[in-house]
């Protein structure tokens, strides 16, 4: 089956015709055959390899330029890739203390005949739903927290209650 290489992505004829490599760059004019005989001169072959390291750079120069200006135009598509995954996945990116909130919300709304609503449920017993979900989410519940900044101020206050040393002189 005969296919037109212009439309074939592997192709170099494709690669140039979609602006993918370097086409028109003067370095690639001395990349070109020469069916004329040179009668061979020791400067000429010198200066010929000097030219060829020298045409080498300006070539890598070029082409690493060239693909930064392709780049360019990607950049923006990949950050609007970005912000759409974000907008779109952006429960992933929520606290666990968000997302246990919320699944707070979707029980109480898939099961409205529980005996105990959090709405009318004492203090003590929200507390325990509250350390429930917390230990399911791997978050620390309220109380726990408050039980911790507590501790952490009595050692505080035990550490700066310490009497300083005196040294005593001995005879």
């Amino acid at each position: 089956m005969k296919r037109n290489p212009r439309k074939l992505g592997w192709t170099k004829a494709f690669r140039k015709a979609h602006g993918k490599e370097m086409t028109m760059d003067a370095t690639y004019e001395f990349e070109k055959k020469r069916n004329v005989a040179v009668k061979y001169d020791r400067e000429l072959m010198g200066t010929t390899i000097r030219a060829m390291k020298r045409i080498a750079e300006i070539k890598e120069k070029r082409e690493k330029q060239f693909y930064i200006n392709r780049m360019k135009s990607v950049r923006g598509q990949q950050l609007a890739a970005m912000r759409r995954e974000i907008e779109t996945g952006q429960d992933l990116l929520m606290p666990a203390a968000v997302r246990a909130h919320r699944q707070k919300k979707q029980l109480e709304e898939q099961e409205p005949d529980m005996d105990i609503t959090l709405a009318s449920a004492s203090e003590e017993q929200r507390n325990k739903v509250d350390e429930a979900l917390a230990m399911e989410m791997d978050v620390e519940a309220p109380s726990e927290k408050a039980a911790k900044a507590k501790s952490k101020q009595a050692v505080k206050i035990k550490l700066k209650a310490k009497p300083k040393k005196t040294a005593s002189l001995t005879p």
